[in-house]
Formats: C-alpha cells, sequence, structure tokens
C-alpha cells in the first residue's frame, strides 16, 4: 500500500523493535501524567499537614492509644512518603524510557546501530544497551513496581481515613455529597466508599506488579508470553493508578475534621497515654527501669480496672509519694511537652512551600 517506499518499511526490522519503542513512548507519557497526579496531591496534603500541625490527637500503635501527636504530624508523615514517590517515579520513567531497532535477536545483524541511534535520538528516548529480540522487562518491571508502591501509599493513606471514620473514633470523614446514600437498608449509615474504593483497586495494581515480574523470565532471546498480560497490566495498572491519585487529592481537599472528638479520644484512657513520662521521671529518680516499669504498669492495670483517674491514682501509690513530688508528677501529664519538639520538625514541611 506504501508503493515503492514499501520496499523499506520495517527493513532490517522485527515487530518488536517497533512495538517496545513504541511502548517506552506510551509508557514514559504515561508517567508524566501520573507525576502531575502526584505533585497535585502532595500540594494539597502539605497544606493540610501545616493547618493542622497543632492539633493534638491521640497516636496509635497496634490500634492500641499510645501517645500524642498532631494531625499534621500524621499527614506530614504522608506528604514526605509522597515525595519519595515522586522521586522513584521519576527514576522509573528514565528506567523505561529505551528504544531498540537492533533486530531479530538484537545484533543488528540486518540493520546498523547507527539507525537506532538515530531514531531513539528524534524520539528523545535512550538506545537499549543490550537487547535481545525484546527489551530486557526488567526495566517494564521497576516501572510497575514503583507504581505498586504508589499504590500501596495512596491505600495507606486511604486506609488511615477509614480507620478514623469509624463510629468508636468519628475523628475524621471522608467528603459526603448532599443526597448522598450511605446504605441502602439504613438511612443513619455514612460509609466510607471513596477510600474503600481506593483500598480495593490499589490491590488490582499491587498483583500487576506480579504480572510484570514473571514477565522478565523468558526463552532464550524472546517469546511471546509477557505480551499478552501487557496488554492488560499497562493500560490498567496507570489507569487505575491515575484515577486512584485524582480521587484521593479530591478526598483530602475536602477531608472533614472533628476536634472535638480528636479531644474526647485523647482523654479516653484517663491519663494512661502519659505512662512512659511517668517511667522515665522515676529512672531519673534512681530508680531501676525495671522496678520504675512493674510501679508505674500495676497501677496503670489498676486504673482501667477501676475505671479512676491515672494521675490521682498515681498520687495516692505509696512507692512514688516517697519520691516523686505531686507538681512533677503533674508536669509528666502534660500534652504539649510531648509535642515541644514537632516544631522543629515542621521547619522541614516549611521548606517544602516553594
Amino acid at each position: 500500500t506504501l508503493g515503492q517506499a514499501g520496499r523499506f518499511f520495517h527493513f532490517g526490522l522485527t515487530s518488536s523493535d517497533i512495538l517496545d519503542t513504541a511502548t517506552a513512548l506510551q509508557l514514559r507519557q504515561a508517567g508524566f501524567l501520573l507525576l502531575k497526579d502526584l505533585n497535585a496531591l502532595q500540594k494539597v496534603i502539605r497544606e493540610k499537614a501545616w493547618q493542622y500541625r497543632h492539633l493534638p490527637m491521640i497516636g496509635r500503635t497496634h490500634g492500641i492509644h499510645a501517645e500524642p501527636i498532631t494531625l499534621g504530624f500524621k499527614l506530614a508523615g504522608w506528604y514526605f512518603e509522597v515525595k519519595r514517590n515522586i522521586s522513584r517515579l521519576k527514576n522509573a520513567i528514565a528506567e523505561i524510557s529505551v528504544g531498540k531497532l537492533s533486530g531479530a535477536v538484537g545484533t543488528y545483524s540486518n540493520i546498523p546501530p547507527e539507525v537506532e541511534q538515530y531514531a531513539c535520538e528524534c524520539l528523545q528516548l535512550k538506545p537499549e544497551s543490550f537487547s535481545t529480540q525484546i527489551i530486557p522487562r526488567d526495566r517494564h518491571a521497576v516501572f510497575l513496581s514503583v507504581l505498586g508502591l504508589i499504590a500501596a501509599s495512596a491505600e495507606r493513606v486511604a486506609l488511615q481515613i477509614r480507620l478514623l471514620q469509624q463510629t468508636e473514633l468519628a475523628e475524621l470523614a471522608e467528603p459526603f455529597q448532599k443526597g448522598q446514600k450511605g446504605s441502602s437498608a439504613m438511612p443513619h449509615k455514612r460509609n466510607p466508599v471513596l477510600t474503600e474504593r481506593i483500598c480495593g483497586l490499589a490491590r488490582v495494581i499491587k498483583k500487576n506488579v506480579a504480572v510484570s515480574l514473571d514477565n522478565i523470565a523468558l526463552w532464550h532471546e524472546r517469546d511471546i508470553s509477557h505480551s499478552s498480560a501487557e496488554r492488560l497490566i499497562f493500560p490498567e495498572s496507570t489507569i487505575l493508578l491515575d484515577y486512584i491519585l485524582t480521587l484521593l487529592t479530591s478526598i483530602l481537599e475536602k477531608l472533614e475534621v472533628f476536634p472535638e472528638h480528636l479531644e474526647r479520644n485523647l482523654q479516653h484512657t484517663r491519663g494512661l497515654i502519659f505512662s512512659q513520662a511517668v517511667l522515665s521521671r522515676l529512672i531519673e529518680k534512681g530508680l531501676s527501669r525495671v522496678t520504675a516499669y512493674e510501679i508505674v504498669q500495676r497501677y496503670a492495670f489498676q486504673t482501667v480496672k477501676e475505671k479512676s483517674d491515672f494521675l490521682t491514682v498515681l498520687k495516692n501509690a505509696p512507692e512514688i509519694k516517697e519520691i516523686l513530688p505531686a507538681t512533677e508528677l503533674e508536669e509528666c501529664f502534660q500534652s504539649r511537652k510531648f509535642l515541644r519538639h514537632l516544631d522543629q520538625l515542621f521547619l522541614l514541611l516549611e521548606k517544602e512551600k516553594d
């Protein structure tokens, strides 16, 4: 159909020369779009982290109340994770931005390397150093692995919001539109369906990472077991991740925060969250760590059993009254002391402004 020029169309090449080079262009462009998404997400998280940098909340480990943090502190952790993912994606884009025009098994037997060099320069790609009949699939696995990491990070944020929206906590909530139904059966429900959707779709991308790793091992100089899978995992992973990042950015922009519930949950254990401060003070007073720990733990468990106030229990404890004056004991129960170094940490976030 090309007439005389048809004699030189595909001359000296194999199909994978064209397909793999074109795939590199597609993945590079998809990567640039995802970078835009990540930058938008990073901006929103930074603004929210700065807004809530002084809003105290309880930190949790194993799902159990630990010590005070702030909501901004939690968000700042997400911010720097997104920042790392931006760096990873830039590297992955560079990794995937290679072309190949080296012929049937990559030996340039019917086409000189100069043609590959010229074509790749035109396309702003690097020539693959040593190809077989295809570009080695470890490059694609790196790209997909980074997409999987980004999806997992988005899932982590979404899961945190879901957990903090639980009825018993009610500290945060994803946006809920006017007229939206939480449950078809129970009108009172306000389910975290958006963040649940993110967690579900992230699983698909993470699953695709395993497929990309399986695609590395091919028979000799090539087979085509990888290509059928790639027709699914490349578009699916990039499109889904674009959707996840856009949705998460929108959720965080409209995130609802309930300061009164944050404060209520801070007070839930009636002061037990300051046990480490008391422990440290007793050690400073000369008690061994083992002895101090046993004392504080015993009175902590007594507080839980009696549903009493931890500070009051400690003030009446004979072992503690002997060595720790009430004024010093009260100092251990000031949540602001736990947060005194946060301003130094937030200087890092302030530097990220530009």
